[in-house]
């Protein structure tokens, strides 16, 4: 520049530290203002306070500096200085949604500037184009600025400009230039101390690794991004709303939710950009449509469009009205309006070449659909059905979707059944990549719509065996395959003791009766900690795993007999498998069923304390009702062998043993007929180790555990400060018998945190998981420990879930809190079966048989069921 003095270098130095350094920067400017600059000094440091206000702090006082450091530079009579300035200011100004007058400031700070100064400019102009959502606009300027840039030497705004240029290939949906342009940028970036800079290169890798579908990466990356962000100091709001993005892909919408509203929060505590609070109320209305609260999702939905307005930001509020149209959908009955209003957005959105347009077109068609108005419908879905041979699973789903209402519209039961098979089979790919368990299962969600249909089809067309193998199809597929074992990551090793420890201090300091609000936030943000690291694991296995076999199945039941119930439009079927053929029957309605379930489970909780004797003959009422509805005439043909129960996820909480047709039945359950098969074809482990441990604070001290020791001569014991969980975790690995008499708790906000207590605090599903075998039996005397959360399409998340799909193949377990007085008999009765060569659902129904007639020891045999087939 013009004038530019040896003291002047080192004033400018202060521009490249603000992404270096922010805080350092921003002393060393207020140090500089302290001292009485010259113009063209003083400009300098106002724009970096200025820059650090937009970007970090508030924008109304950014506004303030970056005006007086544009007027500072005219009056140094330094036209470079202020065709920068006016690049900075015009950025401030487009974030401030205040576009026509930013827009105006780059025109005269490209008209200013020259050579290598208007290169910067025009790289700035680009990112605001991008922020506005004018691609095209965008590519062009970075398409002018880079020969500058790169023939200046200057390594740091080339690097800016090819980050800048892949995150708008992203947003077109050209992964492969995105991730090129990412890796060139981040060679440049490893040659400069560019420290803020480089954290926003690991949050771009996170958002392709997105695009490409690798949900687990972009996981990583993203938490990776937000520790170095931190080391800074400085508010991560962008990568907010990108981790929304990721967190709804990965079915986690209520944390997605949460993570958008504490961003606006702190947005708008500090007074921060107008275009990032649209953006994170974008963000947060696509999580609370995924989360099913229509509610909100059109009222955040609703102020991103009027902010997206104000701001001339075409592209991004078209995106928010399809949300808004989606939310509204969701809240009310179809209508001409919405379809016409779905339709102008697919429109906008395929001219701006966005990958939402088939959203947007198969809701169009949907609504239209609902209608009757099969013409419009076709049109609409015929668009959104291009896209399932292109885009990341999401987007191939989306056009699956579209064709199997188109057929079905059109009366093909065999082309719905084809687009299903396939829609559903991307979705096998892309589940297997994620390696936590609680992903797969939440990632299923996106095929519910999938199965439900090849269900309406099966059952109008297709007979029972068809019904059973696509409710089979999309029923307990975490199941099919163990989740990816967890690295030895010293910091998730780490956590999950810290949570131990913590967890166990907590939990003493309540049976003491005193308050820990420190504890318990440190637990949380622990959980926290754990949940995300888990997420980062990449599956390894193969997405065409065991399939369903319905012949196979009917083979091995020999003289059993399988119920599945399949439930389709909210209505309950009964396919009963047995003697080589599947039959159905009518059920009744699931809601109907749900409701039943949740009275029953109340009065097991009443009878598992003494006192409690007049809720017995309603709780034996409800399981009369409870068989009508969900046994229906399937009951008179159970015959008199073994009966294995199939439940959806909605009634996992049924204990079946109080149905009067099971009561004295060798009954079991399995999450899928699939997954009793896995367990019926699981060899026990050579060598036939028994374990048996005896957690703290049982009434009886876990009395059973003694008089079994006695039994199991050679059995390894844990017990006192000897249960502790790594002792526990090593002799539970491979054992053939294992026996755990502990409190247990179940946590339905985040059922991987289940946990039996032991000697040093709790032992947890994600402690399971790390088992390379879990026990071939095992026997969970403790409370609540069969009960599992709902999640996905059809999944189970729990203790029990987690055991089967890494050697188990039987659990005993309860479903209800139970009696620990009256457990103690049921279980050395139980053993005694085991003693005698029986099954564990064997053992379990003759155990029932021995106890006293009284409400407690009835309620608690009740409570207690033999999962899987050993």
């Amino acid at each position: 520049m013009r004038g530019v003095t040896a003291g002047t270098e080192s004033v400018l130095e202060l521009l490249p530290m603000v992404f270096a350094d922010p805080g350092e920067a921003r002393a060393r400017a207020e140090h500089v203002l302290h001292t009485g600059p010259p113009p063209l000094h003083a400009s300098v440091a106002h724009q970096v306070l200025g820059i650090w206000q937009r970007d970090f702090g508030d924008l109304r006082i950014a506004l303030r500096h970056l005006r007086r450091a544009r007027d500072l530079a005219a009056r140094a009579e330094s036209a470079e200085r202020e065709a920068d300035v006016l690049a900075t200011l015009g950025v401030a100004l487009v974030h401030a949604g205040r576009t026509r007058q930013g827009l105006a400031s780059f025109e005269q700070g490209v008209a200013r500037g020259s050579g290598h100064t208007r290169a910067r400019v025009r790289y700035r102009r680009a990112y605001v184009w991008w922020v506005l959502g004018n691609h095209r606009e965008a590519l062009e300027d970075v398409r002018r600025a880079l020969p500058a840039l790169r023939q200046a030497g200057d390594g740091i705004w080339t690097a800016r400009a090819l980050t800048l240029r892949a995150t708008v290939h992203l947003a077109l949906g050209a992964v492969d230039r995105a991730v090129a342009d990412f890796t060139a940028a981040e060679r440049l970036w490893d040659t400069t101390g560019q420290e803020h800079d480089k954290a926003d290169a690991v949050e771009s890798r996170g958002l392709a690794a997105f695009r490409s579908g690798d949900i687990p990466a972009a996981l990583r990356l993203l938490d990776e991004a937000e520790e170095r962000y931190a080391k800074l100091g400085t508010p991560t709001f962008m990568l907010s709303v990108r981790r929304c993005e990721v967190l709804m892909a990965a079915g986690l919408a209520p944390e997605a939710l949460a993570e958008a509203d504490t961003a606006i929060a702190l947005l708008d505590r500090i007074g921060g950009q107008s275009t990032r609070k649209a953006e994170l109320l974008l963000a947060a209305a696509r999580a609370a449509r995924s989360a099913g609260k229509a509610d909100v999702a059109t009222d955040r939905a609703a102020h991103a469009v009027r902010l997206f307005a104000r701001q001339r930001r075409t592209w991004w509020e078209t995106h928010a009205r399809l949300v808004l149209t989606e939310a509204r959908a969701a809240a009310g009955p179809g209508s001409g309006r919405l379809v016409a209003d779905a339709a102008r957005v697919a429109g906008r959105l395929a001219s701006f070449g966005s990958p939402a347009a088939p959203e947007a077109s198969l809701l169009a068609g949907r609504i239209a659909l609902t209608l009757g108005r099969t013409a419009d419908a076709e049109r609409h879905l015929a668009a959104a059905a291009r896209s399932r041979h292109t885009g990341p699973p999401p987007a191939r789903v989306t056009g699956w979707v579209a064709q199997a209402l188109r057929a079905r519209a059109a009366g093909s039961g065999r082309g719905v059944l084809h687009a299903c098979r396939r829609g559903l089979a991307e979705l096998d790919d892309h589940q297997m990549t994620l390696g936590a368990s609680e992903l797969r299962a939440r990632a299923t969600a996106q095929g519910a719509e999938l199965a439900a249909l090849a269900q309406e089809v099966s059952l109008a067309h297709g007979g029972p065996r068809r019904l059973l193998e696509w409710s089979e199809r999309w029923r307990a597929t975490v199941l099919a395959a163990p989740p990816a074992r967890p690295p030895a990551d010293p910091a998730l090793l780490g956590g999950i003791t810290a949570y131990r420890e913590i967890a166990a201090r907590a939990e003493e300091a309540r049976m003491e009766g005193r308050a820990v609000p420190a504890l318990e936030r440190e637990q949380r943000r622990l959980e926290r900690e754990i949940r995300s690291r888990t997420h980062h694991i990449r599956g390894d296995s193969p997405g065409d795993g065991d399939r369903f076999d319905t012949a196979r199945l009917l083979d091995r039941l020999g003289d059993a007999r399988l119920v599945e119930l399949a439930v389709v439009d909210g209505r309950v079927h009964i396919l009963l498998c047995g003697q080589g053929r599947v039959r159905r029957f009518a059920g009744g309605v699931l809601a109907e069923a749900v409701a039943e379930a949740e009275h029953v489970q109340a009065g097991l909780r009443r009878l598992a304390h003494p006192g409690g004797e007049a809720r017995l003959p309603l709780v034996e009422a409800a399981g009369l009702r409870l068989e009508e509805l969900l046994l229906g005439g399937a009951a008179a043909h159970l015959g008199s062998g073994p009966v294995v129960i199939v439940p959806p996820g909605a009634l996992h909480r049924v204990p079946w043993a109080l149905l009067p047709s099971l009561r004295e039945r060798v009954l079991s359950v399995s999450p899928s007929a699939g997954s009793w098969l896995r367990a019926r074809e699981t060899a026990p482990p050579r060598g036939g180790r028994h374990l048996l441990v005896r957690g703290p604070g049982l009434a009886t001290g876990g009395a059973e555990v003694s008089e079994l020791a006695g039994r199991y001569g050679a059995a390894t014991v844990l017990e006192g400060r000897a249960a502790q969980v790594p002792r526990v975790l090593e002799h539970l690995d491979g054992a053939a018998l294992a026996h755990i008499a502990a409190h247990g708790t179940f946590r339905a906000d985040s059922p991987l945190f289940s946990a039996l207590r032991m000697a040093d605090g709790p032992l947890i599903v994600h402690d399971f998981e790390r088992l390379a075998r879990s026990p071939y039996r095992i026997i969970l005397s403790s409370c609540d420990t069969a009960r599992l959360a709902s999640v996905g399409a059809d999944e189970l998340l729990g203790l029990v879930t987690a055991l089967l799909p890494l050697g188990t193949a039987g659990v005993v377990a309860s479903s209800a809190p139970v009696n620990d007085a009256a457990v103690v008999p049921l279980m050395l009765a139980l053993h005694k079966g085991l003693d005698a060569g029986l099954s564990l659902a064997e053992s379990l129904r003759d155990a029932r048989a021995t106890q006293p007639a009284d409400a407690v020891h009835q309620a608690t045999g009740w409570a207690f069921a033999a999962f899987g087939a050993a």
